[in-house]
């Protein structure tokens, strides 16, 4: 009897845990395309400052921005962002794919760039933060 008793209250807690963690879930993901949105928004919009305030604390603290990289970002004018895939990782990160499209100020050259987001979920902070840094929009990169 006691065998049953406990059997029957593993199964009340685990029916009980199920949906929070389900719930948890839902929310990152909801909480992961409003980031996504944000971020991208940030992009489109040359706004490359509140896109790099998406960009985990300790990749920008190892990756500052240069100057050079500034100035960089000032003399392109982003034409085109689109979302191409979007895969879970075994880590529990998400990695994307995105077509960036984009012309140089100065020669009217229009390039498109190919960007792979790797997105993490921050348990502390409650958010995702962008592990890759910005798009490498530097000549190399075409």
């Amino acid at each position: 009897m006691k065998n049953l008793f406990l059997l029957l209250l593993a199964s009340v807690l685990l029916l009980a845990l199920g949906p929070v963690d389900a719930k948890s879930k839902r929310s990152q993901t909801k909480q992961l395309e409003l980031v996504q949105f944000k971020y991208a928004a940030a992009i489109r919009w040359n706004e490359f400052e509140m896109a790099w305030s998406h960009v985990d604390p300790a990749y920008r603290k190892e990756h500052p921005l240069s100057e050079l990289e500034k100035e960089r970002l000032k003399q392109i004018q982003i034409t085109g962002y689109e979302e191409k895939t979007l895969e879970p990782l075994d880590d529990g990160s998400i990695e994307q794919t995105v077509e960036i499209r984009l012309i140089n100020r100065n020669t009217q050259t229009e390039r498109i760039v190919m960007d792979t987001q790797v997105w993490r979920w921050d348990a502390v902070a409650k958010r995702w933060w962008l592990m890759t840094g910005l798009p490498d929009f530097s000549p190399k990169s075409f």
